[in-house]
């Protein structure tokens, strides 16, 4: 067991939000570029296969140019050490985003100059706040026509109820775009050439080096705009930030790699060091000696040559070191953790020692899951990690009847990770899966193919609706012996009712008031 407390305020533990095609992947690799972590960004200067963002890794991924799974990236960044999550952007990898969102202290919200606020991440938005996490906001691609800065920040405060603090200000856009003029700084970056940018030192907004540096036109709309901005929106304030109730925003363009390195410098400075994290029976605080750790992520076959497992941990107190014995709390197994992770997208390499705030790979062969805590001090279980009802369920059809068990073991892989939720029905030999969009089920053939060599297709089910049932024992036997044609248990073994429609769900519900019908179940 440790034997001190061990704080880490060198860690900065934070994911990426955003709507599909807000330009996320593009401003995690100019991060990774400004860190030192990569010495190219595929958008800009590579070719063929390194065109490919190092965070899609997947060949899914890879096909269609989107994220569909959560990746970890660890690099160093002025002496501090930045765990950064890559989300999925698209509404179908929802649970998985919000599973990630467990594991960070703060979160890079992207938009596109050109939208503003979308459904998706409004979503997002709201898993952040009912977890207090902190927010930066990035508004990208202002070197392309969009909406006008007092828009776009008008946005943000009335649709997420916050207020917002412009950090820097974008000069034009589009054709006319000349740079951004960093309040806090008061310098002025402009476009040298189509890769690089010129950033010079300024007294203020009144400084009369602005009228050589700008045109008349952008000049003239700086100080008009700037003065408007700063007047107009609430001041920075650390503590209103760290509350969740202002989000300082920077605009920019992580392709043309404007605003990035304000956007990086103000992780550093202002983002949460590891914070406490949720727990029954008590809170585990950063400074607690003992080693706590919770995993939110299960990942199969990120290496298919060795159909590994690797449980994706974020540690929440103790100093973490190769080897050490920790208990698996739920089953009571002590696991010996020899081979754990540090991870660069796909790649990896060995971690000798990790701290509060760190994310490492353990590779396991289906004892970790989704949920689980592992501690070397008095037994706690970290909490907040449910599982959602799914909103699409199919039938999986297998092509070659011989390949059932490769079948259930993939689906039960897949299951772990959360790419898909699987049932098995009591009366009748076809499986379920249920997911809560359409690209999850591409996904899910894909992978059965590229991963597992299964070859299956999906069919329509007679449900389409689920819910996790509990009740008295006797009264929960005597309702799935009445039901039991839609009666399924989880890969958990958990029982669940299926519905036909919306209609019989609510009225099974109505007409049965002694069972509890769930649409989430939390991980244990």
């Amino acid at each position: 067991m440790s034997s001190r407390p061990v704080d880490r305020p060198d860690r900065r533990t934070f994911a990426i939000i955003s709507h599909p095609d807000a330009g996320k992947t593009t401003l995690t690799e100019k991060l990774l570029l400004f860190g030192g972590a990569i010495r190219a960004a595929g958008e800009v200067k590579a070719r063929g296969a390194a065109r490919r963002a190092r965070s899609d890794w997947m060949k899914i991924e890879q096909q269609r140019g989107i994220s569909v799974t959560s990746s970890v990236m660890t690099f160093e960044y002025e002496g501090l050490t930045f765990n950064l999550l890559d989300t999925p952007g698209h509404e179908d990898f929802s649970e998985d985003t919000y599973r990630t969102l467990t594991a960070v202290d703060s979160a890079v919200m992207v938009i596109d100059a050109a939208r503003g606020i979308e459904a998706q991440t409004r979503k997002l938005f709201e898993v952040c706040r009912l977890r207090s996490v902190p927010i930066i906001t990035f508004i990208n691609k202002v070197d392309r026509e969009g909406r006008s800065p007092f828009e776009l920040l008008d946005d943000v405060a009335d649709k997420l109820a916050l207020d917002v603090s412009p950090m820097n200000w974008p000069i034009g856009s589009g054709g006319s775009f000349e740079g951004l003029y960093n309040f806090e700084r008061d310098d002025l970056s402009r476009p040298e050439t189509a890769d690089t940018q010129n950033v010079m030192k300024l007294t203020g907004l009144s400084d009369p080096a602005l009228d050589t540096l700008l045109s008349p036109a952008g000049a003239a709309d700086l100080r008009e705009n700037g003065e408007l901005a700063v007047s107009g929106y609430a001041a920075f304030d650390e503590n209103a930030y760290r509350n969740g109730d202002l989000t300082p925003v920077y605009f920019g363009s992580a392709l043309k790699e404007f605003g990035v390195t304000d956007l990086i410098d103000a992780i550093a400075r202002f983002a949460p060091s590891p914070r406490a994290q949720p727990a029954q029976p008590r809170d585990v605080s950063p400074d607690d000696p003992s080693v706590t750790g919770f995993v939110f992520k299960v990942q199969a076959n990120m290496n298919p040559m060795h159909r590994d497992r690797v449980a994706f941990m974020r540690l929440c107190s103790g100093r973490f070191t190769r080897g050490m014995k920790l208990n698996q709390v739920g089953t009571g197994k002590s696991i010996a953790v020899h081979s754990p992770i540090l991870f660069f997208a796909r790649d990896r390499e060995t971690a000798e020692e990790a701290f509060p705030g760190d994310i490492i790979g353990i590779p396991n062969h289906g004892t970790l899951r989704v949920g689980d805590t592992l501690t070397d001090g008095a037994p706690c279980r970290i909490t907040g990690l449910p599982n959602f009802a799914p909103e699409l369920l199919r039938r999986v059809i297998l092509k070659d009847p011989t390949k059932t068990k490769q079948l259930r073991k993939a689906l039960d892989d897949l299951a772990e990770e959360g790419i898909t939720q699987v049932f098995y029905p009591e009366i009748g030999g076809q499986w379920v899966v249920g997911v809560v969009g359409e690209l999850q089920l591409d996904v899910l053939i894909s992978r059965l193919d590229a991963e597992y060599k299964v070859d299956a297709a999906l069919e329509s089910s007679p449900w389409n609706a689920a819910r996790w049932i509990s009740g008295e024992p006797d009264t929960l036997k005597g309702f799935t012996t009445f039901h039991r044609s839609a009666i399924a248990t989880d890969r958990d073994g958990a029982q669940v009712y299926m519905a036909a429609d919306a209609w019989k769900l609510s009225h099974t519900e109505r007409t049965n008031p002694e069972i509890r019908f769930s649409a989430t179940k939390e991980r244990h």
